[in-house]
């Protein structure tokens, strides 16, 4: 199963804030829409992308004057990225092995959405059940 079958089903809308916004604005964005990530822009292409650890690892550090930081000065860049014809299992191996939990997913520079860890393991369990079910009918009709 592919990262193109996820994002059939999740959909390939993808939040984004402008690299030069203020880290005060990501939080409000990421509070409203109630997400874990957003992808950074700069000139109509990926800069990188801030979660929220990113921002709870910086506060830690330098407290709260980082609200009017740039998020440019907070994302984790380049972003790590996968295409849609990329397997399930190997992304997920690929946010495991990276400690990742969003993975932005390109194909021929273009954006197509982004999947997390959650969307890939619910993903995953739904075509394990829906195995097992198949392996039940099978033996009971035998």
């Amino acid at each position: 199963m592919t990262i193109a079958a996820v994002l059939r089903t999740k959909g390939s809308e993808v939040e984004t804030i402008a690299a030069d916004a203020s880290l005060s604005d990501a939080v409000r964005q990421l509070g409203e829409k109630r997400i874990g990530a957003l992808l950074v822009t700069e000139a109509d292409r990926i800069a990188g992308i801030m979660s929220e650890r990113d921002i709870i690892y910086c506060l830690r550090s330098h407290g709260a004057e980082v609200l009017d930081w740039p998020v440019s000065r907070v994302m984790s860049a380049p972003a790590i990225t996968t295409e849609s014809s990329a397997e399930v299992l190997s992304a997920l191996a690929l946010m495991t092995q990276r400690r990742i939990r969003h993975l932005p997913v390109v194909d021929d520079g273009k954006l197509k959405g982004i999947v997390s860890i959650g969307d890939l393991v619910k993903h995953r369990m739904e075509r394990i059940e829906a195995e097992a079910e198949a392996m039940r009918e099978y033996i009971q009709s035998a």
